[in-house]
């Protein structure tokens, strides 16, 4: 019975905060269609999986997917932030760079599919 009370105590004490998240996306959104705030367009395709804040959720085996399924038709690159690396410089990626240099999941990525450019 207590651990219900406690979700309702957390729901309720958050709910303010949700609402502020969601008025301030609602805000960022209005902006971008009104055009006063700009977005960046390239002139090759481009897939963005996951978000930088949220680790677990399989952004690292669905570009490798992607990679597999896209790699033989297209020329395939990942950008990532390199989590938890030991450098702040931009990097490419090699078979001989290190976790601390590019982080974990760029160097799994990089050894996994040594044909695409993985750059941090």
């Amino acid at each position: 019975m207590k651990l219900k009370s406690t979700k309702t105590y957390w729901r309720f004490i958050l709910l303010p905060f949700s609402w502020l998240y969601g008025l301030g996306v609602w805000i960022r959104n209005r902006l971008y269609d009104h055009e006063l705030l700009k977005s960046t367009s390239f002139n090759v395709p481009l897939i963005t999986v996951g978000n930088i804040t949220v680790g677990g959720t399989g952004k690292t085996p669905h570009v490798e997917y992607l990679a597999a399924l896209l790699g033989e038709k297209f020329s395939v690159a990942t950008l990532s932030r390199g989590y938890k690396r030991r450098t702040r410089d931009f990097r490419i990626a090699s078979t001989d760079s290190t976790v601390s240099e590019i982080g974990d999941e760029p160097l799994q990525i990089k050894r996994r599919f040594p044909e695409i450019t993985v750059a941090v």
